[in-house]
This record gives C-alpha cells, structure tokens and sequence, in this order.
C-alpha cells in the first residue's frame, strides 16, 4: 500500500560507492596513496555487492 516510502537499496548502495569513489580521488589528489588504496578496494567491493545485488533481484 506504501510501497512509494520504501527506500531503494540500489539507490543507497550507488551513493554509498560514489561517495567513497569520491574520498578516494582526494586522497589520490592529496599524495595519500596507502589511503587511495583502501578506499579504491572499498568502493570495489561496494560495486560487487551492488551488481549481484541487481542481478539477484532481476
């Protein structure tokens, strides 16, 4: 019946790997490569569960 106030996963798992996409490009710009390296495995990791998560729900 409400379903328009449910919250999309896909939404929140897109904007939880863009963010950390994001924190990782300024940590690149700002020459802390041990961090950029953290945050780039973070944001893989993140687009691996969002991509089975679409294809587990297709």
């Amino acid at each position: 019946m409400f379903s328009f106030l449910k919250s999309d996963p896909v939404k929140s798992m897109r904007k939880d790997y863009y963010n950390k996409l994001e924190l990782a490009m300024l940590a690149q710009r700002n020459g802390d490569m041990e961090r950029y390296a953290f945050l780039s495995k973070e944001a893989n990791e993140l687009h691996q569960k969002l991509e089975n998560y679409k294809r587990k729900n297709t």
